[in-house]
C-alpha cells in the first residue's frame, strides 16, 4: 500500500498547509498518516492567550486533541499518532525550556519516536516544514530537524518534501483579496517566509477537496489562527489555498527539473 505521512508539530497545522494532500490522496486509497508531535497546551483558551489568568493548560489540550481527531476524520487521515511532547510556544518564550517541551527535547531522542513510526509505516513520502519552521516557530524548526533524522535513523528511502509557498504567490493574494474588497491583515513583523519560485519542485492541485481542507480548519474552533481564512468566501479560500505546493528535498529537485504534480510519482 502506498503511503504518505505528514509530520506536524500542534494540532490545526495538518489543515492549513497538507490539509489538500491528506484528503487528496486519501480519496485515492493511499494510506495517510498524521504525526502532530505536541499537545498544543499554548493555544487559545477561549479569549485567554497563554499567561492569562484562567488559561487552563489541560483543558486546551483536551480541546485540541478533540479538534485534531476531527480534523483528521474529514480529511480521510486513516492513521493519526500523537507523540505527546509539550507545546513550546512562540520563539522567545520561557516556555521554549520547559521540560518537556519539544523545542528543548534532544532531537536524537525525538527522531528515536519517530523512527519507530517510520518503520511500522514504511512511508514512500514524507511532508514536514522546511529548515527555518516555515515562519520560525521552534516546534516547527524541531519538526524538520527530527524528521530528517528519523528518517535516517530508519534507512527510510521515503521521497521528502518541505511544504511551501511560492513567494510570488503573496503579492497575487493580496490582488484576488483587492478584487473581492477584503485586505490581507498587516503585521509589521511578518518574517520571511515560503520559498523562491524557482525552488518549487512540487504542485499538486487540490481544489476539488478545498471544501474538506476548510471544513478541517474549522474543526479547530478553539484557535483563532484560522479565522482570517475561514472569512473568506470558498470561491476564494479554494483559489487561495487549494494548490499546495511543496520543495522536494529526496531526492534533489533542482531548477530546470520537471515540476512534480504528484508527490507519489515514481512510487
Amino acid at each position: 500500500m502506498l503511503t504518505l505521512m505528514a509530520v506536524h508539530a500542534h494540532p490545526d497545522d495538518e489543515a492549513t498547509s497538507t490539509g489538500g494532500i491528506l484528503a487528496h490522496y486519501a480519496a485515492q486509497g493511499v494510506r495517510t498518516v498524521l504525526v502532530t508531535c505536541t499537545n498544543g497546551e499554548q493555544g487559545d483558551h477561549g479569549d485567554l492567550k497563554p499567561g492569562d489568568a484562567g488559561h487552563d493548560r489541560e483543558q486546551v489540550v483536551a480541546a485540541r486533541m478533540a479538534e485534531l481527531r476531527e480534523s483528521a476524520d474529514i480529511l480521510g487521515v486513516t492513521h493519526l499518532e500523537t507523540l505527546g511532547y509539550a507545546d513550546s510556544g512562540m520563539m522567545g518564550w520561557a516556555s521554549n525550556e520547559a521540560p518537556g517541551s519539544f523545542w528543548s527535547t534532544p532531537v536524537e531522542e525525538a527522531a528515536g519516536v519517530l523512527a519507530e513510526l517510520v518503520r511500522r509505516y514504511r512511508p514512500d513520502v514524507v511532508v514536514t516544514y522546511d529548515e527555518n519552521g516555515f515562519y520560525g516557530h521552534p516546534d516547527h524548526i524541531q519538526a524538520n530537524r527530527v524528521t530528517v533524522a528519523a528518517l535516517d535513523a530508519a534507512g527510510s528511502d521515503a521521497k521528502l518534501y518541505w511544504s511551501t509557498i511560492r513567494r510570488s504567490a503573496f503579492a497575487r493574494f493580496g490582488e484576488m483579496m483587492a478584487e473581492s474588497g477584503l485586505e490581507l491583515p498587516q503585521d509589521e513583523e511578518m518574517p520571511e517566509m515560503g520559498a523562491a519560485d524557482e525552488e518549487i519542485g512540487a504542485t499538486v492541485d487540490c481544489r476539488p477537496f478545498a471544501e474538506a481542507k476548510h471544513a478541517a480548519l474549522r474543526a479547530h474552533a478553539s484557535q483563532s489562527d484560522a479565522a482570517f481564512f475561514l472569512g473568506l468566501p470558498l470561491p476564494l479560500f479554494t483559489e487561495m489555498m487549494g494548490v499546495e505546493e511543496f520543495v522536494r528535498v529526496r531526492p534533489p529537485w533542482a531548477p530546470g527539473d520537471e515540476v512534480e504534480t504528484d508527490l507519489l510519482a515514481g512510487r
